[in-house]
């Protein structure tokens, strides 16, 4: 059974046809949004950072929100895989017995997050100089940012309302906010596709950035102020970019995308918009997914997801994610194995 699929826009589709499958053809690499679904292609992140690019001598420029954002964040460290390792224990060490407050769910999220970064991450992931790291963070306007649970739950559902109309309304109620460092060649600075703003990446704020950038609106509590970003309530980067589309045409090279599966939704309210998926901004871009028959052989037929929380207690998800984890495996050993061919089993990612 094929598990991994190789989803390349037009442009990608010809340079990688003719050329093979070639680290340095890659200048940009994307980790979205997604709740736990990171779990379902753990391997393949760990073989791209551990092999792929273990001898990236230019700089790859790295966008990331929510647990997307925490897995570049691993990915940035001096040694990615025991970051890795570090971000799988204590993601799936998360215990609510009984459903949590939203401030419970934040105490856990910043064991996590410092877990992530351990003694020396922060450190390592500003002082990079070849993985140029990106994080994205929501600032909330109007009623969104309110902490009250009505107001915000009526300030969210007026998001959603307009944003049925065009995606460009969510200027209206967020704030995209970026964290980088200074780099004039940056491929994600000065984003313009939705009201953005760019702020300084710092060791000091790196812990409350990523706490923010995976801050659920009414799951979590808001990170309440930013350096550099100034005050506010700030959420996850997923409200705006849960799976990301916007035009990279300026820039050279292509983009790698490790990610769930086909189908690419841009921000947190188009899951269920058919007719709001991505597609032409991807022209450049490689997608690695899993099939959905490989998809369709995991336990419960399926990737882990948020709603795992719910549905099964804290043993039975923890043996799940464990399984997935391990089960993925197959996408880094089919990659691997491919890399070693003659001939990539591309697909035209869909137009």
């Amino acid at each position: 059974m094929k598990a991994l699929r190789l989803l390349a826009g037009k442009t990608a589709y010809e340079q990688l046809r003719s050329g093979g499958l070639k680290p340095e053809y890659f200048t940009r690499m994307l980790a979205a949004s997604g709740g736990p679904k990171w779990i379902g292609i753990a391997a393949l992140d760990k073989y791209l950072f551990g092999e792929f690019f273990k001898d990236r001598q230019s700089p790859l420029y790295t966008l990331g929100a929510s647990s997307g954002a925490w897995r570049l964040a691993c990915f940035a460290q001096q040694d990615p895989l025991a970051a890795y390792e570090r971000l799988e224990e204590f993601y799936i060490g998360q215990r609510y017995e009984v459903k949590p407050s939203r401030e419970e769910v934040s105490r856990q999220v910043r064991g996590i997050v410092a877990a992530i970064l351990g003694e020396s991450g922060a450190s390592d992931i500003v002082h990079n100089p070849k993985i140029r790291s990106h994080f994205v963070v929501c600032r909330g306007k109007h009623l969104n940012r309110v902490n009250g649970k009505l107001a915000l739950a009526l300030g969210l559902s007026l998001t959603a309302a307009t944003n049925l109309i065009s995606r460009r309304s969510l200027g209206w109620h967020f704030e995209r906010v970026v964290f980088s460092l200074a780099d004039n060649q940056s491929h994600f600075r000065g984003l313009s596709d939705l009201p953005t703003r760019d702020a300084a990446l710092t060791e000091s704020n790196l812990p409350d950035v990523l706490q923010a950038t995976g801050s659920i609106p009414l799951l979590l509590a808001p990170v309440e102020g930013i350096a550099g970003a100034g005050a506010g309530h700030f959420y996850d980067g997923g409200i705006t970019d849960y799976h990301f589309d916007f035009a990279l045409d300026g820039y050279e090279g292509l983009t790698l995308y490790p990610h769930f599966g086909a189908d690419i939704r841009p921000g947190w309210f188009d899951k269920s918009l058919p007719w709001r998926s991505a597609g032409t901004n991807y022209h450049n871009a490689l997608v690695l997914a899993p099939t959905p028959e490989y998809i369709a052989s995991l336990p419960y037929g399926k990737i882990p997801d948020r709603e795992d929380f719910k549905n099964l207690d804290t043993a039975n998800r923890q043996a799940f994610w464990h399984k997935a984890i391990a089960e993925s495996e197959r996408l880094a050993d089919e990659l691997h194995e491919l890399l070693q061919g003659r001939r990539l089993p591309l697909e035209l990612f869909p137009q």
